[in-house]
């Protein structure tokens, strides 16, 4: 075993504990003729139909799941899922669609989720499937603003280094769905959204950008965030306009309560991270969660783990080795090059500049959901070899991070992180090892001797050799 091989070991054990499906059925479950869902109750004889909608990476096992629980009871449904991240579902239809840029096959299947909740009536319930990711795979743009305009506010917002907040925060205003309008829709039917969450303190109007959740938000902090960045003049006409228009009243905000939808958090980032812990331990590491709401820039965030790998190596501070020290929660990445990664790429190569040299320390930075950026990777390994081993085949770890390309770095060194669609997504998890733990000798097993006793002599000869 390498601290390569045990990272990915406590990796794993965070992501089975992120399973969507099981998590689902922990928060919903059958009692007679009544559907518990979180604190609440149900009475299903007093609901002619129920619908199942929702968008995220993780909404088709989640689906799954519901369809093992409420079988023929569901009517039918929708929910809107990334390229690749499906399952096999029987009543509630799947759509694929474009993230982290949405595109037109995410418009329609997001008019026709708002089409279902629209028609569902007082005696009728919507179940709401919602996971990350369900921001850009429920775009339904406002009018007059076309995709093509909301992919480009997109763009500059991913680019410029906006949090999951501030983009929520303007995604919402810009939709139709989004902050709590596809509870509206859905009024006067009985609204249950169970939430996966994938953004730092599991706030549930951030989760999906909110579309069963009330909005605090409103124009003018969206302005005001569009200001900050500096994008006003950048932002095509209709976003622009539309954000100043509802600044100044003159466009409806989006709905403060929601009184017909109860939003249940089945699963987070920290449920992840711990499980990650006690499989460290079960490792023999020493483990330290350093928190599970790091946010910040990827390089800093970075730099901050090595930092702290680099003082355990030396002084045995905070934990002695062998320590796994492990984080949770969500950086971003300021774009200056036009290279090809993601934020744990991108991570795991500004720790890898910073580990250089150091024996015995290893960092993992991965995505839950199997994807990081806009490649097939979760994130990638480093250690203190790293950055000698790719100075051998002729790599500038610098540059490739200057030009934001750790995906090309880390492939030419056979140490990206990939798992494939996992169908879960609560944020992202780091691993940082340092020293392996000492394995024990085995015990010599001591035979016992068939023959009565063997005397004194015998018995300190056997008695010797098995110590």
């Amino acid at each position: 075993m390498t601290l390569r091989a045990d990272a990915l070991s406590i990796l794993q054990a965070a992501l089975a504990a992120a399973d969507p499906a099981q998590a689902a059925l922990r928060h919903v479950r059958l009692e007679g003729d009544a559907l518990l869902a979180g604190g609440r109750r149900y009475r299903l004889a007093r609901f002619e139909r129920i619908f199942v909608v929702g968008a995220g990476k993780a909404s088709a096992a989640m689906a799954v799941a519901l369809e093992r629980l409420l079988g023929r009871r569901i009517s039918g449904g929708l929910i809107n899922v990334k390229y690749g991240h499906t399952a096999r579902l029987r009543r509630v239809e799947i759509n694929e669609c474009g993230h982290p840029i949405p595109d037109e096959s995410g418009v329609s299947g997001a008019r026709r989720i708002m089409a279902i909740a629209a028609g569902a009536g007082a005696h009728d319930l919507v179940i709401c499937l919602i996971s990350g990711g369900a921001s850009a795979l429920l775009p339904l743009p406002a009018p007059p603003i076309t995709l093509e305009e909301k992919q480009q506010a997109t763009r500059l917002l991913l680019e410029c280094g906006a949090n999951i907040h501030e983009m929520n925060t303007i995604r919402k205003h810009l939709s139709l769905i989004k902050g709590g309008q596809l509870a509206r829709a859905a009024a006067p039917a009985a609204v249950v959204s169970l939430l996966l969450s994938d953004v730092v303190g599991d706030d549930i109007g951030v989760i999906g950008s909110g579309p069963t959740a009330p909005d605090p938000s409103t124009f003018a902090d969206a302005l005001a965030i569009i200001d900050h960045y500096g994008l006003r003049r950048r932002l095509p006409p209709s976003v622009r306009e539309r954000l100043e228009q509802g600044a100044a009243g003159a466009i409806e905000d989006t709905p403060k309560r929601v009184d017909n939808a109860y939003n249940v958090i089945i699963g987070s980032n920290r449920l992840a991270i711990e499980a990650a812990r006690a499989k460290a331990k079960e490792l023999g590491y020493r483990p330290v969660v350093l928190s599970t709401v790091i946010e910040g820039e990827t390089r800093e965030v970075a730099r901050v783990h090595a930092a702290i790998a680099k003082e355990i190596a030396a002084s045995g501070n905070p934990v002695r080795r062998p320590a796994c020290i492990l984080s949770g929660g969500e950086t971003t990445v300021t774009v200056r090059g036009s290279g090809l990664g993601g934020r744990n790429q991108e991570f795991a190569l500004a720790a890898a500049i910073d580990l250089e040299g150091v024996p015995g320390a290893g960092i993992l930075s991965a995505g839950t959901d199997g994807t990081d950026g806009p490649t097939d990777a979760a994130g990638a390994y480093a250690d203190g070899r790293t950055v000698g081993r790719a100075r051998q085949k002729g790599l500038d770890a610098r540059r490739y991070l200057m030009e934001n390309d750790s995906y090309h770095f880390f492939e030419a060194l056979g140490d990206l992180i990939k798992t494939g669609p996992t169908g879960t997504n609560v944020a992202d998890v780091r691993i940082a090892l340092v020293g392996r733990p000492r394995l024990r000798p085995a015990r010599k097993i001591r035979r016992r001797s068939a023959q009565p006793d063997a005397g004194p002599e015998r018995a300190a000869s056997r008695g010797s050799g098995s110590r």
